[in-house]
């Protein structure tokens, strides 16, 4: 459970996200769920930022946007990220991805619920 975060962060790791989802489940009635998830956020934020990198244009399409819909299922969750994965995923996806709709969207959805007004990010 320590090393899968890093793991999870490599571009195109499904397996590892399903191990992680089924400790997902097992967490669901406790204490660790909350910061298991952020660690979750953290490394898909990676993972996406990896991908952006690597593979500048946009043959790995399926992949993305599975972790597109990851991403903003956390974010709905969590509704905090760590403001330096925060500003690498907006900087490589506003520069690999900005025509990409499902990025657009989600960069949308993402800005919407960590800039309300009751959110510490906003500040």
């Amino acid at each position: 459970m320590d090393h899968l975060p890093a793991a999870l962060e490599r571009a195109g790791n499904e397996e590892s996200w399903a191990v992680a989802d089924a400790i997902s489940t097992v967490l669901k009635n406790s204490e660790e769920l909350h910061s298991w998830r952020r660690l979750l956020l953290s490394a898909c934020i990676k993972g996406l930022v990896a991908m952006y990198s690597s593979s500048k244009d946009e043959s790995k399409q399926e992949v993305e946007r599975s972790m597109l819909l990851r991403l903003e299922e956390l974010l709905r969750v969590v509704e905090e990220v760590d403001p330096d994965d925060w500003c690498n995923l907006v900087k490589t996806g506003l520069k690999y991805r900005y025509r990409d709709a499902a990025f657009l969207k989600v960069l949308n959805v993402a800005i919407q619920l960590l800039y309300k007004k009751e959110s510490s990010f906003s500040q």
